[in-house]
């Protein structure tokens, strides 16, 4: 494994430049931080595999093409993609990524970290194996049809894989319209559950994720992040920025953001950022210790 925190905070530029030439002499197409948004809306219905790599590790491209390889032998049932560390640095902090290479997957926009260092394509096949069933169970209409690891499904003469629970009506039609691109649909299916169950926490987090997807799926991540330099007391734009840390995974800049907003504002606009808090909490794992910080944090803004 290398370790990437030197250069994190080196000459980025420069890392840059040379990252670009290496990935191009590959044939490796790396993601920016736009593509990662799009990502993570994808992985609402599929999952998404990124492998982090660095032009100054003799392991990375290798890695990055064996996941390549591994990913397409799932038929669809999930999709890969490259971050190189040197050009995109503030992709691999989001994530927490401090050696390459290294996997992690999103799955229903939220992180899964699969390991750093070097794999066999055998391990590889284990790993995303074990991603599939983690995404069957999550519910993901894009994982439905796959059947163990990765190519094939289960090997000669191993025992099959039982299949997923089937989801509560509702849900699954949720994520029906989730993957026809009917959001609107999705959210109706969701607020009919809540109606029918209040303590219905995965159709809680589902909801939330939806109207996350609906918010942004239209948004230019450049000017909206330059909206909201350009001014600071400018809710909807710190809003928005906040929508799509979350959806890039930089959940802790989203929270310290809005609760930031909070602190500084009363009345009804504290009401409504509280309240995208909240639904933002719910977006991710409840049991994730940025959420657990931050619900504390905000309860000392408010009171």
């Amino acid at each position: 494994m290398t370790d990437i925190n030197g250069q994190l905070r080196g000459a980025v530029d420069l890392a840059a430049l040379a990252a670009q030439n290496k990935r191009a002499e590959s044939g490796l197409e790396t993601i920016d931080e736009a593509q990662l948004q799009e990502l993570a809306q994808t992985s609402m219905t599929t999952p998404v595999v990124i492998a982090f790599v660095s032009s100054v590790s003799s392991a990375s491209d290798q890695l990055a093409r064996d996941l390549e390889t591994a990913v397409a032998q799932s038929q669809g049932a999930l999709i890969s993609a490259v971050c190189d560390v040197d050009a995109q640095p503030a992709i691999a902090q989001a994530f927490q990524v401090n050696a390459v290479p290294a996997a992690v997957a999103l799955v229903g926009a939220r992180p899964v970290p699969l390991f750093q260092g070097s794999a066999s394509p055998e391990q590889l096949r284990d790993v995303l194996g074990q991603l599939l069933q983690l995404a069957q169970q999550a519910g993901l209409p894009g994982a439905a049809g796959a059947q163990g690891a990765p190519g094939g499904g289960a090997g000669a003469g191993a025992p099959a894989e039982p299949a997923p629970e089937p989801l509560p009506p509702l849900h699954q039609a949720a994520y029906d319209a989730i993957e026809r691109g009917d959001l609107d649909a999705a959210e109706a299916s969701y607020d009919q559950a809540l109606k029918e169950n209040p303590k219905d926490a995965d159709a809680r987090g589902g909801r939330a994720q939806v109207r996350l997807m609906a918010r942004s799926r239209m948004a230019d991540l450049n000017a909206v992040r330059a909206a909201a330099a350009a001014d600071p007391a400018d809710v909807d734009a710190q809003l928005a920025v906040a929508d799509l840390d979350v959806l890039g995974g930089q959940v802790e800049d989203a929270f310290g953001r809005l609760i930031d907003v909070v602190r500084v504002t009363a009345g009804d606009e504290r009401e409504r950022v509280r309240a995208r808090l909240i639904e933002l909490f719910d977006v991710s794992d409840p049991a994730d210790p940025r959420v657990l910080q931050a619900r504390q944090k905000l309860a000392s803004a408010l009171y």
